[in-house]
């Protein structure tokens, strides 16, 4: 696996960002429970729940620790919908719980909507590769759901993609091989998740 951490700002652009080195986050034991408190303690320090990504560097080390230490999560998934091209297994579930943790399938070819979340995010790649689209809002006043691209990124195992709240981006399971991810996201800002079409310039609740 390669462990490489990239972050996802706002105007769509991917950039690197240090990663932890997996010897240093080996534990004798680490269970989710631990994991998820840790998790909460650090998003508790941001004076506002818009400024919680702010504490992604620190996100980022423990979703690679979790990871890293835990071969119970990486058995957790079933295959993806035939249909669809994808299933969502729930890791932790709880109402009110500020965090949605999650492992995704993805069947190769597999192309998601162009969205944002409305909140940060942190993506690891356990299994597969996705390409990672970027785009960014243009406002001009006549057109203000215009959007554009930005760039693109190859998501391969062992590396983890951050995102800003704000980011927008496109996925596509590519190669061969299923996708499996795990997924940490805060909690979605009331009407900050968008889906998006470029080419009606327009944007609907996701």
């Amino acid at each position: 696996m390669i462990s490489k951490d990239w972050f996802v700002d706002e105007t769509g652009h991917c950039q690197s960002r240090p990663a932890s080195r997996t010897w240093n986050l080996l534990r004798e034991s680490y269970y989710m429970h631990q994991f998820l408190t840790e998790i909460l303690d650090i998003i508790d320090n941001a004076n506002h729940e818009l400024d919680e990504w702010n504490y992604l560097p620190q996100i980022r080390r423990k979703v690679r620790q979790i990871v890293t230490n835990s071969y119970w999560l990486k058995t957790q998934y079933q295959a993806p919908n035939r249909e669809t091209g994808v299933h969502v297994t729930t890791l932790y579930d709880e109402i009110g719980y500020p965090l949605t943790v999650q492992n995704v399938t993805t069947q190769p070819g597999t192309l998601s909507s162009i969205h944002n979340h409305g909140t940060w995010g942190v993506i690891f790649q356990i299994q597969g590769e996705e390409r990672h689209t970027f785009w960014h809002r243009v406002s001009p006043s006549d057109k203000p759901l215009r959007i554009e691209p930005v760039g693109e990124h190859l998501l391969r195992p062992g590396e983890i993609l951050s995102f800003h709240p704000d980011a927008i981006h496109q996925a596509e399971t590519v190669g061969g091989e299923t996708s499996l991810t795990f997924q940490l996201y805060g909690d979605t800002q009331p009407k900050g998740r968008f889906k998006f079409e470029p080419k009606t310039q327009t944007a609907k609740y996701f």
